[in-house]
């Protein structure tokens, strides 16, 4: 039984939630292009996952965007290499990368207004801005009228 591939310290999932296809790549390739399926499409059913907590599915399911169907399948489709097994590391990782991204939980921003002090700061910026503009300005009594 091959090893869980571990997502964080509490959440790992195992390879046979993994189900991965090959298709032939698209783009060039030479006299290989119709005959090798080197690229991988990787399926992982994260909503049916039981090791991933329902908060982390809902930050993936985000995360993911178009690579989620409507069934919460997360499909990867790698073909940046011309060999199968890179292209299928390289889906395994992707997907490895979204999940430790949708275990971050975002800190919880805390409201706060800002000081006196950096009230005063900003207008006395504006005012001196204003004057610099103001000096800019074109004088009638200097006009050739």
């Amino acid at each position: 039984m091959p090893d869980p591939i571990v997502i964080t310290r509490n959440v790992s999932i195992d390879p046979s939630e993994i189900e991965e296809t090959f298709v032939r790549s698209a783009g060039p390739g030479g006299q290989n292009v119709n005959k090798v399926s080197s690229a991988v499409q990787l399926r992982f059913n994260l909503m049916a996952s039981p090791n991933i907590p329902e908060a982390m599915k809902r930050r993936v399911a985000v995360l993911a965007g178009k690579r989620l169907t409507k069934d919460g399948v997360i499909v990867i489709t790698a073909n940046a290499y011309r060999d199968q097994p890179m292209n299928r590391a390289d889906a395994q990782q992707r997907l490895v990368d979204l999940l430790v991204a949708g275990a971050h939980v975002p800190k919880a921003r805390v409201a706060t207004r800002p000081t006196f002090a950096s009230k005063q700061r900003r207008l006395e910026g504006k005012a001196i801005r204003s004057s610099t503009k103001s000096l800019r300005n074109r004088r009638p009594d200097l006009d050739g009228a």
